[in-house]
């Protein structure tokens, strides 16, 4: 049996390697997609084009507009004239931010009044539009809480001069200390590209399990094999193998280039890595066993294939988060193997942690993963019988 087995896998190999285009498909793709997809993915918002609406003209309003232009995400670009100026530089996506400074906001602030700033923000994309206010917001804040110290610094100095002494300067304070953890410049390419890892590997061996029986199949080759010795569990065996080893080189391939191009730190075990990638490629080549076994063609596999990978991308908590989702969809998450590994993979690279703290992902990986290839290995059996 194991001489077969390693027969119908050098076969396969022969038939994949002698042809480049072949060759090029197994290695290519996802080297491609990590250096696209790493490009691309980026959340990170910087230079944002800034207009300047300075109605008040006075020391304060340009300590304010020094404030964004000293800001590393801001850049000023225009200084508009009036509504309809704004209005157009809004339409037509000019502008992803206008500041507003109105009438008196240096009187406001020197009578100790609410002074008035308006925040305009290009709200077409909501995800960018946030971070954008988040940002314009913390200068705000930063500016006020600047002005308020310099405010009590000189009621201390006029107190100190009307009692002719010194005057107790402690005042009750807050010491607020900010640090974050596992990712501390909080870069969006240091979350995402750990996540395209799992993207790339699960449509790499959806795509080539699914395609492996329907390419036999058409060209007529399925029959020559179930005409020879080889068993059901032979043959299948010898189709998924050599896709579980391509699988786990693209692990290699697409880890090493995430460490090099993009310079993502790897804390934790590498064997940690590539266990969680072995129990997650069983359900990949499980989904994959099951799309050739209901497709008759090679169009109708690959339709199939983006069937099922879209949902599982889209639940895995790759792009949003779980804990956002209505509460039928988290449920629903739990039968998503990608989430599991997703959630290794990120903690890997990001956290270092061990399988202490990961046992729990792993065991429903192994369990998924047992079910879903034991299953499809079923229906092949039977397909092939």
């Amino acid at each position: 049996m194991l001489e077969r087995i390693l027969e119908m896998i050098r076969k396969e190999f022969r038939q994949v390697l002698r042809d480049p285009k072949s060759r090029a498909v197994l290695i290519m793709p996802p080297i491609i997609q990590l250096i696209i997809f790493g490009m691309a993915v980026n959340l990170d918002v910087e230079n944002v084009r800034t207009a300047w609406v300075d109605l008040d003209r006075t020391e304060a309003s340009r300590a304010l507009r020094a404030a964004y232009e000293g800001s590393a995400h801001f850049t000023l670009y225009y200084e508009p004239d009036g509504e309809a100026e704004i209005a157009d530089l809004l339409d037509r996506g000019r502008a992803d931010l206008v500041v507003r400074v109105d009438r008196g906001f240096a009187a406001d602030l020197l009578r100790g009044r609410t002074a008035k700033v308006q925040l305009l923000v290009d709200g077409s994309n909501s995800n960018t539009a946030a971070i954008v206010s988040g940002y314009a917001q913390q200068i705000l804040s930063r500016f006020g809480a600047e002005w308020l110290q310099r405010q009590k610094a000189v009621k201390l100095v006029a107190a100190t001069q009307s009692v002719g002494a010194p005057v107790d300067p402690r005042l009750p304070r807050l010491d607020v200390r900010h640090r974050v953890w596992f990712n501390p410049n909080m870069l969006s390419s240091a979350y995402y590209v750990p996540g395209i890892i799992v993207l790339v590997i699960t449509i790499t061996t959806l795509t080539l399990t699914s395609l492996a029986l329907v390419r036999e199949r058409e060209i007529g080759t399925l029959e020559q094999l179930m005409v020879t010795p080889l068993r059901p569990v032979e043959l299948m065996l010898g189709k998924t193998i050599p896709f579980a080893l391509v699988a786990m080189f693209d692990v290699l391939i697409v880890t090493i280039l995430a460490l090099v191009l993009y310079q993502v730190p790897l804390r934790g075990h590498v064997y940690l890595l590539f266990l969680g990638g072995l129990l997650y490629v069983m359900t990949t080549l499980g989904i994959g066993l099951f799309v050739s076994t209901v497709s008759n063609t090679q169009q109708q596999a690959m339709m199939l294939s983006f069937f099922f990978s879209f949902p599982t991308i889209q639940l895995s908590g790759f792009a949003f988060p779980i804990a956002n989702m209505p509460t039928v969809v988290q449920w629903i998450s739990y039968l998503n193997p990608m989430r599991y590994f997703l959630e290794i993979v990120r903690a890997v690279f990001l956290k270092g942690v061990g399988l202490e703290a990961l046992y729990p992902q792993f065991l429903a990986l192994a369990v998924l993963g047992v079910l879903i290839l034991g299953l499809s290995s079923m229906r092949f059996r039977k397909r092939l019988e």
